[in-house]
């Protein structure tokens, strides 16, 4: 289908939207919203794909804030139509994995839930625990989230005794192992004295363990651990022992009592409030609780059906797990609107037939209400944070005179020493709490802070220019409910610093659009643009509290990226007086060898397999540190 070059929304233009409307079939199949930069910024599917898509521009209709928000900001509506529902639901899922649209994330990015990362797409797979579930490469696989970060901290590091894997992200040594090697804990990955093929197969060993196959990996040790004895390979047959017995230890203390312990199951329960829903996914495999994952996700609105989230968590789970990860039974709380349909799409991923129930009897609806007992308490937890957040922004609300509840607070802060390395820090809470995919950092450019002259009102002006300056060239933007523009603006200083923020804001005719803030450190005093003397308030009291936590994460942001370049810089400052030697392959040595002291004891010769870097140079290098 051609796409659209319109800029204008459909529901700005009703006479373009109903014509749209009109063109959709009501047959099965998936539609994918545009915004007027011509991005996807939703997928679905439906059965009828014209009523589904009309839902959504009803005035009737209630609609959450998040979809709200979508629909104002469409422009134009492609579809395709699919024979079958299944079809659509395959198909949805492969378009929202390929083009990850902004509004299909059910699931909210909670960085207190951890995953395990392999990196497939390396030579030699790396494992490790991340909060961040980002996809730098589609081969790259994500196991989690888990609820219990110290038992996934533990189960990595037995893994790591039980099979010889890299112990260190980046080398010790350039030219031989380090002492992990002859502890038989590494097979000396970065002296590639083992294959890439061989390591691999021991890594999708470790694989197994996170996918809840353990069972089943031990299984397969054991018939090599028989093979290894009847060839009279006792050494080898010695060291599978050991790593069954490392196994068994992992999950030895988690039975979970069920009629029949063969069925591989994952069972699913959700609590839920108005606003979100904390749902937990327990799966048992041969009896045993192998892992407990644990999802928030936000509410569409107060009449939803439960069993329509747990529908969409369960699509998105599977979405991403290997075939063999899924169970052939699926304890669900409540029934799926297309339990019957994901059945289907999960059995022919899984190549036997996969069951989901809603129990109602028995030992199964026990588990179900163990599982939803857990969902529930952290449901509570989360609603105490909650109304901990919330009353500070209240609080915060009162102390400023604010029409509404601050719902974006960004923090500034600049560090650097005595003018060296200056860079800036913007931090974001959302709702009161840390929103760490809208950080930014900044270099500052103005060329009067040097080295030895510091000035950090010049600093946050150009900081704050460079931030709002789409603005100043349109400013309706502002106030056309666009996410990125925030409802206030701490400045981690005094008047000075607010000032010179106040003077560009000014300048840009948009300090009538937001509130700014500083906040001094020695008082923890509030000062408001034009005001001489600060706030009446007490520093422990809830907003000042939230205004603190502000300042001390764009401190930290700040403080960590000035060190990151400080770092650089040290680490370059040789190499910046070799002439021909530039920043790109200063980095490409540097990647290589790991350090200058590594670069100054490499030959020539060694010096030239760097990409990049030619005999010529390479002779310059090594006559510059070792001059004649």
């Amino acid at each position: 289908m051609t796409k659209s070059t319109q800029t204008v929304t459909l529901i700005k233009d009703p006479e373009r939207l109903e014509s749209r409307l009109k063109e959709i079939p009501p047959e099965p199949g998936v539609y994918l919203m545009r915004d007027g930069s011509d991005r996807i910024i939703y997928i679905g599917k439906s059965r009828k794909l014209r009523s589904r898509v009309r839902s959504y521009f009803r005035d009737s209709q209630k609609l959450s804030d998040r979809i709200a928000m979508m629909v104002r900001q469409v422009a134009e509506i492609e579809f395709i139509v699919t024979d079958t529902e299944a079809e659509a639901l395959a198909l949805e899922a492969n378009l929202v994995k390929q083009h990850q649209p902004h509004f299909n994330v059910l699931l909210k990015d909670d960085k207190k839930y951890p995953y395990i990362c392999i990196t497939w797409s390396e030579n030699y797979p790396r494992i490790f625990i991340t909060r961040k579930r980002q996809l730098g490469n589609e081969k790259d696989k994500f196991y989690g989230p888990y609820t219990d970060a110290h038992l996934l901290r533990e189960i990595l590091r037995l893994c790591k005794r039980i099979f010889p894997l890299r112990q260190r992200p980046d080398p010790l040594f350039k030219d031989r192992p380090c002492l992990n090697y002859d502890l038989g804990r590494c097979p000396g990955v970065c002296q590639q004295l083992i294959s890439p093929e061989e390591y691999r197969k021991i890594v999708q060993k470790v694989a197994m363990v996170f996918q809840g196959r353990t069972q089943e990996l031990i299984d397969i040790l054991t018939e090599q651990m028989y093979k290894a004895a009847e060839a009279l390979n006792f050494e080898s047959a010695g060291r599978i022992r050991d790593q069954i017995a490392g196994l068994k230890s992992l999950n030895a203390d988690q039975k979970v009592s069920l009629p029949d312990d063969t069925v591989s199951r994952d069972a699913i329960a959700l609590a839920a409030d108005e606003q979100h829903a904390c749902i937990q996914l327990f799966q048992i495999r041969a009896g045993q609780l192998v892992g407990r994952l644990a999802f928030v996700a936000e509410v569409p609105s107060p009449q939803s059906d439960l069993g329509a989230i747990l529908q969409c968590v369960l699509e998105q789970h599977y979405q991403t797990a290997d075939s063999v990860e899924i169970p052939t039974e699926i304890l669900v709380q409540h029934e799926l609107p297309d339990g019957d349909l994901l059945a289907d799409v999960l059995s022919e991923r899984r190549g036997r037939k996969v069951t989901i129930l809603a129990p109602q009897r028995q030992s199964k609806a026990e588990l179900i209400e163990m599982v939803e007992r857990n969902a529930q308490y952290e449901l509570q937890r989360m609603q105490k944070l909650s109304d901990r957040n919330q009353q500070a922004m209240q609080d915060l609300a009162a102390i400023l005179d604010l029409p509404e509840l601050p719902h974006r607070i960004e923090g500034y802060d600049i560090s650097h020493i005595q003018g060296s390395n200056a860079v800036a820090s913007q931090v974001v809470f959302i709702d009161g709490l840390p929103a760490k995919q809208h950080y930014r950092h900044y270099k500052i450019k103005n060329p009067t802070v040097t080295a030895g002259h510091s000035d950090d009102f010049a600093s946050l002006a150009e900081v704050i220019q460079r931030r709002f300056r789409k603005y100043a060239s349109d400013p309706q933007l502002a106030k056309e409910n666009d996410p990125d523009w925030p409802d206030l603006i701490m400045i981690d200083g005094g008047k000075g610093q607010l000032s010179s923020v106040v003077a560009v804001l000014q300048e840009m005719n948009l300090l009538e659009d937001v509130r700014v803030v500083s906040l001094a450190k020695r008082q923890e005093e509030i000062f408001l643009p034009g005001e001489s003397q600060p706030l009446e308030t007490d520093p422990e009291q809830p907003g000042v509290q939230l205004l603190r936590r502000l300042r001390d994460e764009a401190h930290r942001f700040a403080v960590s990226f000035h060190r990151q370049q400080r770092s650089d810089k040290l680490r370059r400052s040789r190499l910046d007086e070799i002439p021909g030697l530039g920043h790109h392959r200063q980095k490409q040595l540097l990647g290589h060898f790991r350090s200058v002291d590594y670069i100054r004891q490499a030959t020539p010769t060694q010096l030239a397999e760097v990409p990049g870097i030619g005999p010529h140079l390479a002779e310059e290098i090594y006559n510059y540190f070792h001059p004649s």
